[in-house]
């Protein structure tokens, strides 16, 4: 995402950037005139802003800035009164680092998107504010004349971190702007993801319900300029670093699904019934196992109908079959989900058993690889991959032998499945990076779940393994593909527990996205 935002939003960024110069001392504002003529990023800059190279506290009278020349710092002119700066650039997701000077009982406010307001005022050492969002770090009110009180749903800073007037102080944000449907309609709000005041931590994670007290909008929309307000008082602005970012491309981007081994309840028994609360808690599809006993008379093709009323996907099929050989009603079983399938370019998971070879020995490699081929031929033609599925317990036990057989298959539509649970009670040693490295060229799916270090079944949110860093590691490797959520064995009603673990997962995403920001 560095490189992304370097190579392809480097002007905006550049356009934005104003660097602090050097110049000889003057306590005399020079003519608004001088240095007017470097405003090309921003659209109000009339002749009351000015560029100079510094901006300090006036000695003989606390309530004026008085500058220095050179470049690198914008004021708003003598009297305070200037128009508002707006930027040319429209922006929406945005990194912002800005710094600013105010002198005693000064006022201005930066507008995100120009609709959100942060405030800025001379707040060093108050202790009681006028109303939530009036103080310096801010989020400003919003306001409706026919309401009583007009303004509302202001948010103060968690501690105030503003320093004395006449000293520079700066602002370092994460905004993510407002969400529209190709219809209009608002899908999600506006939220000052994180906002720091000299360093300290002054916002996490505010939800916006809609722009505050001088929006230039009078309809909320998803982008809009910067804007620096110069009507309020003598303000001086510098280093003002906007990075644009794509928080569609942060986080976890990958398509959850849940395998059906923990969408039966009681509660939810029918096709419909799980397909219609998966739809609603935010999973993107359902894996089968046409196997699963508490599956009851749902059959697969009940679950296609469902999940295409829905606008879910079908994730892989699994099946287990043997070395030693295939039986005339498995091949049928398979030979019928690949039809089915077909339209979809869908997924067969296969786990592989014996009876004669011990777990993971090469010596059952010919049988497999045979069985392996013969079933990828057929789902070829369909546009069905094959996706060899490791299990504790069984031939096919660890990641590195679904890559070893997959390898030997050399068929395009062969790949593993790397299954959290079923390596965690495999592998010694622990290096989910080294797996996945070897992995990566094969690697289709996915499946993680709460667990212990040792090995065990839980909802997301539970369990001492971390989860999210194996998640990280796996995001750090390039893989985009899906992610599936075993459910096996847990207890309870499956709403409750596909709930908790989406919201785990959700949780994660964000915790990943704001990182990557940070990172930028």
């Amino acid at each position: 995402m560095k490189t992304f935002v370097r190579e392809h939003l480097a002007g905006v960024v550049a356009s934005l950037l104003l660097c602090a110069g050097a110049g000889g001392a003057t306590e005399r504002f020079k003519k608004i005139e001088q240095g007017c003529d470097d405003f090309s990023a921003w659209q109000g800059a009339t002749t009351e802003w000015a560029i100079f190279g510094d901006a300090y506290l006036n000695q003989k009278n606390a309530k004026l800035l008085v500058v220095k020349p050179g470049t690198g710092v914008i004021v708003n002119g003598r009297k305070g009164e200037s128009r508002a700066l707006v930027s040319r650039a429209e922006l929406g997701d945005i990194k912002a680092h800005i710094e600013f000077v105010i002198p005693e009982n000064s006022n201005s406010g930066v507008y995100f998107s120009g609709q959100y307001e942060l405030q800025i005022a001379d707040s060093w050492g108050a202790k009681r504010p006028a109303y939530a969002g009036s103080e310096c770090g801010g989020i400003y009110q919003r306001w409706d004349k026919n309401r009583n009180p007009k303004g509302f749903e202001g948010h103060s800073p968690l501690v105030n971190a503003s320093r004395p007037p006449g000293q520079w102080q700066s602002f370092d944000v994460i905004f993510r702007a407002a969400r529209f449907d190709e219809a209009g309609k608002k899908i999600s709000n506006a939220r000052f993801v994180k906002v720091e005041q000299n360093g300290t931590v002054i916002h996490k994670d505010v939800e916006l319900r809609g722009p505050t007290r001088g929006s230039m909008y009078e309809k909320e929309r998803g982008k809009g300029p910067l804007v620096l307000q110069g009507d309020h008082g003598p303000v001086a602005y510098r280093n003002i670093r906007i990075e644009p970012f794509d928080t569609e491309k942060s986080g976890l981007r990958n398509a959850f699904f849940a395998m059906d081994t923990g969408t039966v309840s009681a509660r939810y028994r029918t096709a419909r019934e799980q397909v219609e609360m998966l739809k609603e808690l935010g999973y993107t599809g359902i894996g089968y196992w046409p196997g699963n006993p508490n599956q009851g008379e749902n059959k697969l093709s009940d679950f296609l109908t469902e999940l295409d009323r829905h606008e879910l996907g079908i994730f892989p099929v699994y099946f287990t079959i043997s070395v030693e050989g295939r039986s005339e009603q498995q091949l049928a079983s398979i030979t019928k989900a690949i039809r089915l399938l077909g339209r979809r370019g869908g997924t067969i998971w296969l786990a592989i058993t014996s009876e004669r070879y011990r777990r993971s020995s090469v010596t059952g490699d010919v049988g497999a690889v045979e069985i392996v081929r013969t079933i990828a031929d057929m789902a070829q033609e369909s546009g069905v991959n094959v996706a060899l599925y490791p299990h504790v317990d069984f031939w096919l036990e660890r990641v590195e032998d679904a890559v070893r057989v997959a390898e030997k298959a050399n068929r395009r539509n062969v790949g593993v499945t790397f299954n959290l649970y079923h390596w965690l009670r495999t592998d010694r040693r622990r290096d989910a990076g080294r797996v996945l490295q070897r992995a990566l060229p094969y690697l289709f799916v996915v499946t993680i779940n709460g667990s212990s270090n040792e090995g065990s079944i839980e909802t997301l949110d539970k369990g001492a393994f971390e989860v999210y860093g194996f998640l990280k590691e796996l995001k750090s490797l390039g893989y985009n593909g899906p992610i599936g959520l075993q459910g096996y064995g847990i207890e309870g009603d499956a709403y409750e527990n596909l709930k908790r673990s989406m919201d785990a997962w959700r949780g994660f995403s964000e915790r990943m996205a704001l990182e990557e920001i940070e990172d930028l």
